[in-house]
C-alpha cells in the first residue's frame, strides 16, 4: 500500500539583524543559543520522525529567520536527522532560505552535499540605497557573489526574491531590479509587494500613508495605488516575456521549476512544521508551535503526547450547541484546531485560486463528495459575470482582471 505524503517546514529563528519591514518570527541570538536551539530542533525531529511512519515526506524547506546564519555543521546535523527519521522520497525537493552575507563557498558545499537541491535568496532589490532603506545588511554586489557561489557548487534550482512597492520606489527603479535579476537567469522568482505589517519599524513610520496608499490617495513616501499597479503589470510582462510562468500570485518559474512545497501548501497538502512558532496542517487539525524561545527550549527536552481541549459551538435547526472537542496534541503546542468541513472548501477555493491555473472541480469532489457548483453556484455566476472567473477544461481560475483584485474574489468563497 503506498504512503500518504506529507511536506516539513523546519523553522530557523535567526537573523543578525532584523529588517524594518519583517513581522516574521526571528531574532538575533548568540551561537551557545542558536546550539541549542538546534538540539532541541533535533529532539522534535527525531520524536515526529517516529510518529509519522505512515507517511512518505516529498518535500522540504528550511525558512527563517536566516537559516544560513547557523554554521554549516548544525544544517548538515538537521538534515541528517531529516533523512534518518523520515521516508524522504528519491526525488524531494530540499529548499534552503539564504541571505547575501552570510554563505561562503563551504556552506553551500555542505548544503549540497547534505541533500539541499534548491536554495532561496533573499535580494528584495538590486538597489543599495533602497537595500539600506529596507534595513537588509547586504549589498546588490554581495548578492551577485551569493548567486556565482550558488551556481558553481552545482544548484540548479535557484529563486530570488524581490520586492516592489518599497518607500520612494518608482515603476522605474523597481525595473531596474527586476533587469538585472532576469540577467542571472535564475529558474524561479517571488515578486512580492511591501506591506506594511503592525509591529513593525516600517508601521511606525509609514502607517498614515499606507491607509492613503489603499484608499488610493496621493501618498507622501510610499508608492501610490496607480504605482503600485504598474509595478505589478510590469513584473508580469517582463517575467512572461522572459520565459517565466506566472504560476501563482507572486511567483513566476520557468517551465518545470515551480516551488512544490508552496503548491502543497495552495493544495491544501499535509504539512509539518517543526521548530519555534511553526505551523502545521495534518490531516485537517491545524496546529502551531510555542513561539517563546525558552519555553521551547525547555519544553523540547522532554516531548509529551497530550490532548488540546477546545470549546466548540455550532449551529444547528433547534439552536447552538456546545461541545468541548479533545485533539492530539503534545506540550510543544501553542495551539490545536480541526477544520472543519465549512472550513475545509473555503480553503480549498482561496488557496487554490491564488495559482493562476485555478482549482479542479474533479478534485473538489472527490475531497467533498459533492460538485462545486452545489456550493458555489451564485458566487460562480456572479464572479463569470463580472469578468473575474473563468471555467474551462474542468477547472475554474481567477481571469488577469480577477487576479488584479483577487482580495475581493477569494472573499467571496468565504461561506
Amino acid at each position: 500500500m503506498s504512503k500518504k505524503t506529507m511536506e516539513l517546514y523546519i523553522h530557523i529563528p535567526f537573523c543578525i539583524k532584523k529588517c524594518q519591514y519583517c513581522d516574521f518570527l526571528s531574532f538575533a541570538a548568540d551561537e551557545s543559543t542558536q546550539n541549542d536551539y538546534v538540539q532541541a530542533l533535533l529532539r522534535e525531529i527525531a520524536y515526529y520522525g517516529s510518529r509519522c511512519m505512515d507517511y512518505l515526506v516529498t518535500t522540504v524547506y528550511i525558512g527563517g529567520g536566516t537559516p544560513s546564519w547557523l554554521r554549516e555543521e548544525s544544517m548538515e546535523e538537521i538534515m541528517t536527522a531529516v533523512k534518518h527519521s523520515f521516508a524522504l522520497a528519491s526525488d524531494a525537493e530540499v529548499s534552503i532560505e539564504c541571505n547575501p552575507g552570510t554563505v561562503t563557498d563551504h556552506k553551500f558545499a555542505v548544503y549540497r552535499r547534505s541533500g539541499i537541491n534548491r536554495i532561496s535568496i533573499g535580494l528584495q532589490s538590486a538597489s543599495d540605497e533602497e537595500l539600506k532603506l529596507l534595513g537588509r545588511i547586504h549589498t546588490f554586489d554581495q548578492f551577485l557573489k551569493t548567486y556565482e557561489l550558488a551556481r558553481r557548487n552545482g544548484f540548479d534550482n535557484i529563486n530570488v526574491d524581490i520586492m516592489s512597492s518599497l518607500p520612494g520606489q518608482t515603476s522605474e527603479s523597481f525595473g531596474q531590479t527586476l533587469q538585472q535579476v532576469l540577467r542571472l537567469k535564475p529558474e524561479h522568482i517571488s515578486a512580492y509587494s511591501l506591506i506594511i505589517e503592525k509591529g513593525t519599524p516600517f508601521y511606525d513610520l509609514y502607517k498614515f500613508d499606507a491607509v492613503k496608499q489603499k484608499a488610493g490617495m496621493p501618498t507622501f513616501v510610499l508608492p501610490t495605488e496607480d504605482e503600485v499597479y504598474r509595478m505589478t503589470k510590469l513584473t508580469e510582462q517582463g517575467l512572461k516575456e522572459a520565459g517565466y510562468e506566472h504560476y501563482e500570485v507572486s511567483n513566476f518559474a520557468k517551465p518545470g521549476y515551480a516551488c512544490r512545497h508552496n503548491i502543497g501548501y495552495w493544495e491544501r497538502e499535509n504539512y509539518l512544521g517543526l521548530g519555534l512558532g511553526a505551523s502545521s496542517l495534518m490531516e485537517n487539525i491545524r496546529y502551531s508551535n510555542i513561539s517563546d524561545l525558552y519555553e521551547y527550549l525547555e519544553q523540547s527536552a522532554n516531548i509529551r503526547e497530550g490532548l488540546w481541549e477546545n470549546e466548540v459551538s455550532e449551529e444547528r435547526a433547534d439552536g447552538v450547541y456546545s461541545y468541548t472537542e479533545e485533539l492530539p496534541a503534545t506540550n510543544l503546542h501553542a495551539s490545536a484546531e480541526r477544520i472543519g468541513r465549512k472550513g475545509q472548501i473555503e480553503e480549498f477555493m482561496f488557496l487554490g485560486l491564488r495559482m493562476t491555473g485555478g482549482v479542479s472541480r474533479e478534485r473538489f469532489e472527490k475531497c467533498f463528495g459533492i460538485p462545486i457548483e452545489a456550493v458555489y453556484q451564485e458566487v460562480l455566476s456572479h464572479l463569470q459575470a463580472e469578468g473575474l472567473l473563468l471555467k474551462r477544461a474542468g477547472r475554474i481560475y481567477l481571469t488577469e482582471q480577477g487576479q488584479d483584485v483577487s482580495n475581493y474574489a477569494l472573499a467571496q468563497f468565504l461561506l
